[in-house]
Parts: structure tokens; sequence; C-alpha cells
């Protein structure tokens, strides 16, 4: 229970219903699931949170991140916050009350720690980045300009290429981050469909240089992670969509999943799937500005089931290998051992182990939940055949700010 030891009060832990768009970022951090939500709300159970902040750092909209003096006999309830369209307005303390109320637990805002893998904060060189500018309420509506498909006609993964022209409206974005996609229409409760978050797979200034707009990698979603026949609202909706169709975008999002922008910086990459979308951005990023000899190495490992599922393989392979040093993995290859990211990080690491070491390098990981413990094994083997400690290894990457995962 997130309470100090005061006489009468505690800080309590609550979301901003108005910022937050159900994500399930939260809930899924959580680890004594002490957030939980229905068709209206996402909340926080005061009788459980322990504020260990692992849920601050994930969230893409900063929503999770309010805390509100209450009176320990008063609470707010989990039925009171589901039912809100706003955030309360702070009581009045009584004189001497909240002087109760240690600093340290003043400053929860202050000390969310770094969760499993994942840095506090963006690169020390990077550019500043805009969130929020739209909400559900008030979305920015874009126009189709392009929809392609990725993969292959004969592959089981529908994987499309979805680029969308914001026109006169400013819509900043940077590589890495998030944007999201309200669709249309309602769910079974008869609400309105909750906003799905996606990583932009342009350049910041564009998919095509000098124009208005974002690329989306988007993968048709037909059954879920346990193999049942499921259509996925916002996949399907992105993939039916036509040239000239209208959507309604919120955002943007994401604050720390941001690439270094300093002199003789390197990139390590490693992504499966539409995981993708934040590593094309940075490389084409990093291609546009060939020219002008600031980028480090470019390190590449990439996952896919097959080599038909995998978005972007032609770009890829014509890109000089001076420039990107790509490392694919294909792990139901037919007549071919299976192979994943973890595997092929194993077989380059003295490469990797000096990219670990290097201060200038910075490692991102997108993918599914599931690549992220193989990763991080690969990463231990690494360090312990190079006398490395790799639990020191990524307290210093985190600390540093050189290790950013975003999976899902």
């Amino acid at each position: 229970m997130a309470t100090a030891p005061g006489r009468d009060y505690a800080l309590q832990h609550l979301i901003d219903p108005e910022v937050c768009i159900r994500c399930n970022t939260c809930e899924a951090t959580c680890p004594i699931g002490a957030v939980t939500h229905d068709a209206r709300n996402y909340v926080v159970d005061f009788v459980k949170c322990g504020a260990c902040n692992a849920c601050i750092a994930p969230c893409p909209t900063g929503a999770i991140d309010h805390w509100h003096t209450v009176r320990k006999s008063a609470p707010y309830s989990v039925d009171e916050q589901l039912g809100w369209d706003g955030l309360p307005a702070p009581i009045e303390v009584e004189a001497g009350g909240a002087g109760d109320i240690p600093d340290e637990v003043r400053q929860l805002t202050d000390l969310a720690t770094a969760g499993e893998g994942v840095s506090t904060s963006a690169p020390w060189s990077a550019s500043p980045a805009c969130v929020n500018l739209y909400s559900p309420a008030n979305p920015a509506i874009a126009r189709v300009t392009g929809n392609y498909r990725l993969t292959s006609d004969d592959a089981s993964a529908d994987i499309r290429h979805i680029v969308l022209d914001f026109g006169q409206t400013a819509f900043p974005v940077l590589e890495g981050q998030t944007i999201g996609i309200v669709p249309p229409g309602q769910d079974e409760q008869g609400k309105p469909h909750y906003v799905r978050l996606y990583s932009v797979a342009s350049p910041r200034d564009g998919e095509r240089p000098g124009y208005n707009n974002v690329a989306l990698t988007i993968k048709r979603v037909c059954v879920d992670h346990e193999g049942r026949a499921v259509t996925g609202v916002a996949s399907n909706y992105l993939c039916d969509l036509a040239v000239g169709d209208e959507v309604k975008a919120v955002g943007p999002y994401g604050e720390r999943y941001l690439m270094p922008n300093h002199a003789g910086s390197s990139l390590m990459m490693i992504c499966t799937g539409t995981g993708s979308a934040p590593m094309r951005a940075m490389t084409e990023r990093r291609r546009r500005c060939r020219a002008l000899n600031e980028g480090g190495a470019l390190l590449l490992f990439f996952g896919a089931r097959v080599i038909e599922e995998l978005p972007y393989f032609g770009p890829l392979m014509k890109l000089p290998k001076d420039f990107i040093d790509v490392n694919f993995a294909f792990s139901r290859a037919s007549g071919e051992p299976r192979i994943h990211v973890q595997d092929r990080i194993r077989e380059r690491a003295e490469a990797v182990a000096g990219m670990l070491q290097d201060d200038d390098c910075y490692i991102y990981v997108c993918g599914v939940k599931g690549m992220e413990s193989g990763v991080m094994e690969a990463f231990a083997d690494v360090c312990r055949a190079h006398s490395l400690d790799w639990d020191t290894m990524k307290r210093a990457l985190l600390t540093k700010s050189r290790l950013h995962i975003e999976t899902y």
C-alpha cells in the first residue's frame, strides 16, 4: 500500500483518464496485479499498490504518473476511479497534516526506476521529442497515400507498409516514437474502440523527405498468441485502407526509445517481424545523413519465421555492407535448423562484446515479448566468454540510457 508513516495522509497512485489511451502497458507491467481496468478506465488499487514504479517508465503517455495526497481513511476506491472522466481536484490538507509525509514519498514521481531492461531516459544526444499533441477527443486527421504489402502473396503473414499524410496539420515525430490509431466504430459493449499504438517506421523528415507524412509497419492479426482465430480490430482496419481514406491519429508518444545524434554513435538493433519499424526509421535516418559522416557502426539482428515473412528484406539487401552489418535469423526455414536472433548474437560475440563496452553504442530491442529473455541470455553468454559480468554491464547500460527495449 502506497502510504507514508504520517498520521492522516498518504500519496495515492492514480491514472489520468483524459490522457490514458488504454494500451494495457501498465497492467501488463505491474508485478503484483495492482492495476485493473474495465471498458472505461485503467485504475490502480490503493490497497495493493506498493509504489514499486515498474509501470512508470513503460507508459507511453505519462497518464500513469500521478500521485494525489489523500486521507488514509478515505482513499479513492477502484469503483470510484472506474467512473472518472478526469482526475479529481487535489484535496485540501489540514495544517501540519502533509508534513507527516516524508520527502522520499513526496518525490515518488521522481524515483521511477528502470524496469527489467527499460532505460528511464533517452540517449543524452537525442533530439527533444514532442508528445501528447493529439488525444482521442481531439485527433489529427491523416490521409492514406500508400498501402503496400511487404510480404510475399503466399506468405502466411500479411504485413503492410502504410503511409499517412497529415497535410497542413503539424505532427512531428522522431525515430523510435509511436503514434496511436483510433479505429472507427464501437466494441461489443457499445464503447468507442480504444487506441492502438504503432511504432513509426519512417525518419523524422518524413517517409518522403520534405513531406508531412509517416509510415507504419502493420501485420494483419488473424490469430492470437495461443493460435486461436481472432480478427484484430485495428490491424485489419489499417491493412484494408485504400489510398485517399482518412484516419484518426493521436500522439505522438515516447520520450525514451530515441536514437542518439552525436558524432560516432553506433546502433545495435535487434528485432523480429513488425518490431523492425523503429529500426527501419533509425536506419533510414542514418542513410540520409551518411554524407555527413556523423554516424558510427550499424549492427542489425533481424528475425522472422521464413524469408518470405521478413519485412523490408529487398531494401535491406541493397544497403552497402560498409553501411550496415545485417544478420538474419529464420526459425521456420524449410530443411534448415531453427535460428533465432539470440543465436546470431552468439555467433557475432566478438562484435557484440565490443559494442557492449563502447559508451557510444546504443542498443535497441523490439519485437514479440518472448524474444526478450533469449536476447538477454545471449548477452550474458557473450559477456561470460569475454570475462565480463552481464549484471554489472546491464546496470551500466541502463544507467547511461544505452539499452532500450520495446516488446509486446
